[in-house]
C-alpha cells in the first residue's frame, strides 16, 4: 500500500483513490502540422497555440512556427501564426507575451501581432525544451540536453538549476511555491533511456524530490494539472496519456501511439490537448 502524505483530509484521499469517472471521449483530431509538439489553449479567445518543430529538434533551418487553431472543431486559424524560428517547443503565457523554447534561446511573441519581440540567449544550452510561468510572470525553461533550468526574471535570462537529480528534465509546470517536473529519464548506452517518474523543485530553496513514492512511468514529456491533487502526464516513447496523483501512482488513461508530446488542458471542460509529434496530428479528448 502506498504511504500517505501527513495531512490530507478525508475528502483529499477519496480524491486520491477514487477512479476516473467515465472514459475520454475523442472530440476532434488534425492533421496538417508539421512535427507539433507543444499545445497551449487560450480558452477565452477560442483557440490554441501549437508549436512546430519543422524538422530535427535540433536543427537551425528557421522552418519552425508557431500555429493558432479553433479549440470547438480542430480547424487550423493559421498554420503560420507566428514565423522565423528554428525548432520551437514548449509554450507559455506571461505579461502579453508567448514564450516559446528554441534550441539555444527562449522567443518572446506578442500575441497581438505574432511577431518576435524579443529572443533570450541561453550560452551552453542543448536541448532547451518545455516553458512555464509562475504566478508572478517569471518565466522557466528546461534544457533537457543538460538537466537544467533556465530563468526569466526581470528581463534577465541565466541558468536557475542544473542538477543529474533532475534527471534529464523534460515537463515543467509552475504550481504555487514548486515546479512540477516531468522528466526524460537517464540515458543508456544504446540511446535509450531509462523510465522516469514525477519530481517536484521548491522555488523557494531548489530542492529536487521525487512526487510520492510510485514506480517510474517512463520518458516524460508534458505535464498538467488536473485538479488539485493529480495530474496529466503524456509518455512520450511508449505513447500514451497518463494519470497521476500526488502519491505518485499511475493510470494510463488513453493509450496512443510514439511520440503523443506536451499536452495543453482545460480544467473547466475537461478537455486535453495532445500533438502527435511524429503524425503531425492534434487531438483533443474530453477526459469526463
Amino acid at each position: 500500500m502506498k504511504s500517505i502524505q501527513p495531512g490530507l483530509t478525508i475528502l483529499a484521499l477519496l480524491v486520491l483513490v477514487a477512479p476516473l469517472q467515465a472514459e475520454p471521449v475523442k472530440l476532434w483530431e488534425t492533421a496538417g502540422f508539421k512535427g507539433p509538439e507543444s499545445a497551449l489553449p487560450v480558452a477565452a479567445e477560442g483557440f490554441v497555440y501549437v508549436s512546430n518543430v519543422a524538422g530535427k529538434p535540433t536543427e537551425k533551418n528557421g522552418n519552425g512556427f508557431i500555429s493558432k487553431v479553433a479549440l470547438a472543431d480542430g480547424k487550423i486559424i493559421e498554420l503560420e501564426w507566428a514565423k522565423g524560428m528554428n525548432a520551437p517547443k514548449g509554450l507559455a503565457l506571461a505579461d502579453g507575451l508567448l514564450y516559446t523554447s528554441d534550441i539555444d534561446k527562449l522567443v518572446a511573441i506578442d500575441t497581438r501581432t505574432g511577431k518576435i519581440a524579443a529572443r533570450y540567449a541561453a550560452a551552453g544550452a542543448k536541448f532547451l525544451n518545455d516553458v512555464t510561468a509562475d504566478n508572478s510572470g517569471r518565466v522557466y525553461v528546461s534544457d533537457s540536453g543538460t538537466s537544467a533550468i533556465w530563468r526569466l526574471a526581470d528581463g534577465k535570462f541565466e541558468k536557475w538549476l542544473e542538477s543529474k537529480d533532475l534527471n534529464n528534465v523534460n515537463g515543467l509546470l509552475a504550481q504555487g511555491d514548486k515546479l512540477i517536473i516531468a522528466p526524460w529519464g537517464k540515458g543508456r548506452e544504446d540511446g535509450s533511456a531509462e523510465p522516469a517518474r514525477l519530481l517536484m523543485v521548491s522555488l523557494k530553496d531548489k530542492t529536487v524530490r521525487p512526487l510520492g513514492d510510485g514506480a517510474p512511468i517512463g520518458n516524460l514529456d508534458g505535464v498538467e494539472p488536473f485538479d488539485a491533487l493529480n495530474y496529466l502526464v503524456t509518455e512520450f516513447m511508449g505513447g500514451g496519456l497518463y494519470h497521476v496523483n500526488i502519491s505518485g501512482a499511475a493510470e494510463l488513461m488513453i493509450d496512443l501511439d510514439q511520440s503523443s508530446a506536451d499536452i495543453g488542458y482545460i480544467p473547466a471542460t475537461h478537455i486535453v490537448l495532445i500533438p502527435m509529434l511524429r503524425k503531425d496530428k492534434l487531438l483533443a479528448y474530453r477526459l469526463k
